[in-house]
Order: C-alpha cells, then sequence, then structure tokens
C-alpha cells in the first residue's frame, strides 16, 4: 500500500516514517512533487485541518494522502492552544513552551492536567476519506526537561493516565526515549488505528 505523507515538517516525517517501519504501507514524500506547495491550515478543528492537507495533496498529485494534525489542550487554558498550537504564540517551539509555563506559573499540579490530540486522515482521489483520533493524558510540568521530541514534549510530563511503564511517571515526553513515545503519543495511537482502518478498508483507494 503507497501513500504520500502529506506533510513537510521534518519532525513528524521522521516520527511517522518510523512509526511504520516494518508495515505494509510504503510512503511517498512530498519532495517528489515540488510543484506542490501545502495549503494553509485554515480550519478550526484539528479535524478540519487533517482532512484539510490530505484531501488537497491527494486532489494535487493522485495519491492516496496521509495527514496529521495535532495539538495540546491544557485543561487550565480551557483547551488552548488546542489547534492552534503550532502558531499560538509567535516564534520558536521554546516560546510556546514557555508562554504555557508563564499562564500556569502558579498553578497546582493537581490542576496542570492537559493532553496531545491527534488526528490522521487518508483521502483517496476517488473521494474515499478515512480519519483516526487518540489522544496522549499526562500533565504540564514546570519547566522544560529532556532532549528527545519536539514541541511541547519538554513540559509534557508522563502519569499514570498516559498508560505508560511506572518507570517513566514523572518524566517528560522528551526525557523519553523513542521507544517509550512510539507507545504511547497520540501520533502513534491514531495511526496504529489508521493502519488497522486500512487493513479492513473496503473501499479501493
Amino acid at each position: 500500500m503507497q501513500l504520500l505523507l502529506a506533510t513537510t515538517n521534518p519532525h513528524k516525517i521522521r516520527e511517522i516514517e518510523d512509526l511504520l517501519t516494518g508495515s505494509e504501507v510504503t510512503l511517498v514524500s512530498l519532495r517528489d512533487f515540488p510543484n506542490v506547495e501545502m495549503p494553509d491550515e485554515t480550519g478550526t478543528t484539528i479535524a478540519a485541518n487533517a482532512r484539510l492537507k490530505a484531501v488537497y495533496c491527494a486532489e494535487k498529485t493522485g495519491l492516496p494522502s496521509l495527514s496529521d494534525d495535532s495539538g495540546i489542550e491544557v485543561d487550565f487554558l480551557k483547551g488552548e492552544p488546542g489547534v492552534y498550537s503550532a502558531r499560538w504564540v509567535e516564534g520558536s517551539d521554546e516560546d510556546r513552551t514557555l508562554a504555557i509555563l508563564s499562564r500556569l506559573a502558579s498553578v497546582p499540579d493537581d490542576a496542570r492536567t492537559a493532553r496531545y490530540r491527534c488526528v490522521i486522515c487518508v483521502a483517496a482521489p476517488n473521494g474515499t476519506l478515512l480519519e483516526t483520533e487518540a489522544t496522549c493524558e499526562g500533565r504540564i510540568n514546570h519547566a522544560p526537561r529532556g532532549q528527545n521530541g519536539f514541541g511541547y514534549d519538554p513540559i509534557f510530563e508522563i502519569t499514570a493516565a498516559t498508560g505508560t511503564a511506572p518507570a517513566w511517571i514523572g518524566k517528560t515526553i522528551a526525557e523519553a526515549p523513542p521507544e517509550v513515545k512510539a507507545g504511547v503519543s497520540h501520533r502513534a495511537r491514531a495511526l496504529r488505528k489508521m493502519l488497522a482502518t486500512l487493513r479492513n478498508c473496503r473501499f479501493r483507494l
């Protein structure tokens, strides 16, 4: 099964490629389509943005296209940054993580709950559309820690609700090795659901 990976984000490309290693899916890169520029993410939900990118790339390339969109939802901030996670604050990933820490500076641990949410969409040129969604529950730490991962990973703390081995509780996603993140991350969970959906799909992509 061949799918176009509808993203230019190098971190997402590497993570999705690693997660699909050994599967029946072969990924095609947008590097093979230099004239295709990704559309603006104008959706008001994570699902809408995933759908927008997948449908656009399928139409432009003639290939079934896989896209993901994700964000972090902080309960104390009423679900923000959510769909705007990548552009909530101008600047770098570090600027955005520091902005969250500033907003939560006086908030106690039990009120710092948060989750990563991911929606994966596969769109085909014939109009077939498949979607899966998953979350990773956790908590916002008090300071960045760890060198692995990207985005908000240095401040996203693993808790019992994350669903991983007790040894990693209290660590951030950025402190965990890739194999631990692959077991619990929102993107990994949504992708595993999508692989199962594709295996059972009765439609031609």
